[in-house]
């Protein structure tokens, strides 16, 4: 099996051409090819295949094997992927499991419009909405020094969120409109460098909570992670209610390889 490794600030994927869909989707095995001792390692495994409406679509696997919610980050990756590819030129649409994207990429950047925000639920220690994916995100101060895995966990997996959990972001403003995030993501079950969707929702929690009114006016906050630099812009048409939300940054490949993915089948039926 042919496979391509990417990276979006440093959120990491496997990436398959499977537009012929040869690839036997099993949970054991997309979580040893994920695994950074025992397989090629990564976040997740996402499978290009094709639509026939679209250039392409989006079939995400979290490193632990099971399909999951939108990945923001692993969608700019697949885009850059299906670039290089040539599935298309300069725009890009496709479907995900979170419904239709768009997409182009400009200056060395990846530009993906993520799926407008219709509700946050607001509470005082922290905002919970659904970007493609459900987030918390909580306000804190010395963010670097931060339990970013140990108190992560204890909300990913709280009974407030039961039983599917959530994804959590702490946020700590380092200027104006500048952000530095830390996510914890479920299937992953660690701290990632990056998550597309967290930063997502982290901009549009931090606009609530310093915007003295809302206005139709396109807004970006700029976001720094462990893995480098994003941008967020997004549009607030009535209070709460965001459209046009686009994720902005690089993307590239690292390197790319075979899989000897017919022993790995045969190790797991005779499992």
């Amino acid at each position: 099996m042919q496979f391509y490794k990417y990276q979006g600030t440093g959120n990491d994927f496997v990436m398959i051409d499977d537009r012929e869909e040869q690839f036997p989707i099993n949970k054991e095995l997309i979580a040893r090819i994920c695994h950074r001792r025992f397989g090629i390692g990564a976040d997740g495994l996402i499978l290009l295949r094709n639509h026939p409406s679209y250039d392409f679509r989006m079939v995400y696997f979290n490193a632990d094997g099971n399909e999951s919610s939108m990945c923001g980050n692993g969608g700019r990756c697949l885009v850059r992927f299906a670039h290089h590819l040539g599935v298309f030129e300069e725009k890009a649409t496709f479907l995900a499991i979170d419904g239709l994207h768009e997409a182009f990429i400009r200056d060395g950047l990846v530009h993906l419009k993520m799926m407008d925000v219709n509700e946050v639920q607001r509470n005082d220690q922290f905002d919970f909405l659904n970007t493609g994916s459900p987030h918390y995100v909580a306000f804190v101060d010395q963010l670097r020094q931060f339990d970013v895995f140990g108190l992560g966990r204890e909300i990913r997996y709280s009974v407030l969120f039961a039983p599917g959990g959530t994804n959590v972001n702490f946020v700590e403003e380092l200027e104006k409109d500048r952000l530095f995030v830390r996510t914890y993501e479920r299937g992953v079950e660690d701290e990632t460098y990056s998550c597309g969707t967290g930063v997502t929702a982290c901009a549009l929690s931090y606009y609530l909570r310093t915007a003295p009114q809302p206005n139709s006016n396109v807004t970006s906050i700029s976001i720094q992670t462990l893995g480098g630099d994003l941008r967020v812009s997004f549009q607030e048409n009535k209070p709460g209610q965001f459209t046009d939300i686009y994720l902005i940054g690089p993307a590239e490949k690292v390197f790319e390889g075979n899989y000897p993915i017919l022993t790995e089948k045969a190790v797991h039926l005779n499992a």
